[in-house]
């Protein structure tokens, strides 16, 4: 007979402190095991899923989902759903998620930071306005690794909150909100809400935009082709959407409009400047290829569409009213119309 063999002494458990990446810490790490997070004070109303969207570097939202919904995250031991609000001292728990190498997240790189440092436009009180470039996306995910939240948090590393306030579409260029307190954010939302955030963009319209149409008001639709592709439609069953327009200058064959959206859905401008049969130009998905082409001749590369100005208040009443500078490659296509 084999003799037998002592088994080795088991290690004690360890406690919640002295697991990987401590309580007392905010961050998690991809492919770390079980983590354990406490919520900080200024965390404190924000969601579970952005919450973890923004301490996983690199995990696609899909898969945060998928552990939210199988309960392998948990909140005090017990499981939530997405849209559960934290509370400042939450204990968190994140399951270990293994990432593949070509998935590590994307670091912003030196020319993108400058690009970005330089297009900061307002930077007090808990709020960023930046003048986003035309082609980032606001946030990574569906095969964008890097986005401008992304790039913004790299670049203030010691800032404990940054979430946007708004969107922008990729193609879309100039002033965005971001937040970097949380009491910011929901003060500024909720005059999102309300209706008393001043937006204001300028757009070129194919065409000649209708006189005395200041006022368009049709419901708007999310609609997925055969393709896979996702487009905005006007439906008589889609959500109710509004967008004041104002004719700011006219060439021969295009207009210079300034839009402010009521109402904040996906595609607003760019389906309601189409519905009036005048699409922006350079709008690969609604307008035609004859009309981007005519205007890739004076020079369009891209969409016209710019956010020119974001107005909103801060929580202790100090008004923000901010313009973003048409960029260049826009400005000439004017400067190129102008000389017909």
């Amino acid at each position: 007979m084999r003799p037998m063999r002592s088994s080795p002494p088991k290690s004690p458990p360890k406690s919640a402190d002295s697991r990987s990446d401590g309580a007392a810490s905010a961050s998690a790490k991809p492919g770390a095991g079980v983590q354990f997070l406490t919520v900080p004070e200024e965390l404190a109303g924000q969601r579970i899923d952005n919450f973890l969207q923004a301490r996983l570097k690199g995990v696609p939202r899909s898969r945060i989902y998928r552990i939210l919904r199988k309960g392998e995250v948990r909140v005090n031991k017990g499981r939530v759903k997405a849209e559960y609000r934290l509370k400042g001292g939450d204990q968190v728990r994140v399951p270990p998620i293994r990432m593949a190498e070509e998935s590590a997240p994307a670091v912003a790189g030196d020319s993108l930071r400058r690009a970005l440092e330089a297009a900061i436009l307002y930077d007090k009180g808990g709020l960023l306005v930046v003048n986003k470039p035309a082609g980032l996306a606001v946030h990574g995910g569906s095969g964008v690794r890097l986005g401008l939240i992304e790039a913004l948090r790299q670049m203030y590393p010691n800032s404990p909150f940054m979430e946007l306030v708004h969107r922008l579409d990729r193609d879309t260029s100039g002033a965005i909100l971001v937040a970097r307190k949380r009491s910011v954010l929901l003060h500024v939302q909720s005059e999102l809400r309300a209706g008393k955030l001043g937006k204001s963009y300028l757009a070129l319209a194919a065409g000649k935009w209708p006189r005395g149409q200041k006022l368009v008001e049709a419901p708007l639709r999310k609609n997925t082709l055969k393709s896979g592709e996702r487009m905005v439609i006007v439906d008589g069953e889609g959500k109710p959407s509004t967008t004041r327009f104002q004719v700011e200058e006219r060439f021969k064959g295009a207009t210079l409009v300034a839009a402010e959206p009521v109402t904040g859905r996906t595609h607003q401008i760019r389906v309601h400047a189409q519905f009036v049969g005048c699409p922006l130009a350079g709008d690969a998905k609604y307008a035609t290829d004859e009309i981007n082409s005519a205007f890739r001749e004076f020079g369009l590369k891209r969409l016209f569409l710019h956010s020119a100005r974001v107005a909103c208040t801060l929580p202790d009443g100090t008004r923000v009213d901010v313009k973003a500078p048409l960029p260049p490659e826009l400005d000439s296509v004017l400067v190129a119309l102008r000389k017909g």
